[in-house]
Parts: structure tokens; C-alpha cells; sequence
């Protein structure tokens, strides 16, 4: 008996509830950290937060699809789990490692809006220095005027 279709079902019926739980979750808990990213602009947080999902779910169910197909026919059900926990455990890493860098750029972007708060100062200037006197090299620049000697 040939195990290959049960394999593709199989892997499925764990693929694809497992990319929708995953986008769930990380839509759900990502909304406090999208709100400190884009700060005092919720709006744009929560449709950042929608189209990552809406990328999410692109990405990983191609690639579910993609990686869908068997090279070698499954001939037991000892075949159909070690060709699901393969498969299972490459999308398992692929959903990780995707999640890891969109955690990796929106962190970047949050620590530069952070730094960004403390360029401006935090309060006006009180009083202005006046500008120091222009700076005279002792020497000249190479091929200009010979120095003059004092008292001369």
C-alpha cells in the first residue's frame, strides 16, 4: 500500500493550522510591541500589524505548497511520520526564522525611534557663545605666502 497521499494530507492538516496559529498568535501579542515601534501613531502600528500578518501567511503557506511534494513514494506508516516530522520540523524552522527577523528589523526601528528622543534637547537653549576667533595656522599651506617675521 502506498502511504504517499495520507503523507500529503497528513502533512497539511499540521502545516496549515499550524501557520494560522502561529500568525494569530504573533498578530495578538505583536500589537504592544508595533505600538512601542510606531509610537503615538496606532493607527499605522495596527496596519503594519495587518499587513505582516497578511505577508506571513504568503510566505509560509507558498512555502507549505511548495515543499508539499515526496521524492521517494512513502511505503509504511513508519515513512508518513519521518517524512511529516521532516517536513513538519523545516516549516516549524521557516516559520521561526522568519518571525526572528521581522522581531530583528522592528527592534532595530524601535531602538532608532528611542535614540531619536534624545537628540533634541530637553529644554531651549538659554544664552548663545559667541563664536571663537578663527583659527591661524602657525604655518602656511604648502606653496602659499612665506610667514612674515616679527618685527620685520
Amino acid at each position: 500500500m502506498d502511504w504517499t497521499v495520507a503523507t500529503y494530507v497528513a502533512y497539511l492538516l499540521v502545516a496549515v493550522p499550524l501557520t494560522i496559529w502561529v500568525a494569530t498568535t504573533l498578530s495578538h501579542n505583536g500589537k504592544l510591541f508595533l505600538a512601542d515601534v510606531f509610537t503615538g501613531k496606532e493607527e499605522l502600528a495596527e496596519a503594519v500589524n495587518k499587513l505582516l500578518v497578511v505577508g506571513f501567511y504568503l510566505i509560509n503557506l507558498g512555502f507549505v505548497m511548495l515543499y508539499l511534494r515526496v521524492k521517494d513514494p512513502v511505503s509504511d506508516l513508519t515513512g508518513l511520520f519521518e517524512t511529516l516530522s521532516v517536513k513538519i520540523g523545516i516549516v516549524t524552522l521557516v516559520l521561526g526564522l522568519i518571525h526572528f527577523c521581522n522581531v530583528w528589523v522592528f527592534n532595530s526601528i524601535r531602538r532608532r525611534s528611542h535614540l531619536e528622543k534624545f537628540r533634541t534637547p530637553p529644554v531651549p537653549p538659554q544664552t548663545f557663545l559667541p563664536h571663537p576667533p578663527t583659527f591661524q595656522p602657525p604655518f602656511p599651506a604648502p606653496g602659499g605666502p612665506a610667514p612674515v617675521a616679527p618685527g620685520a
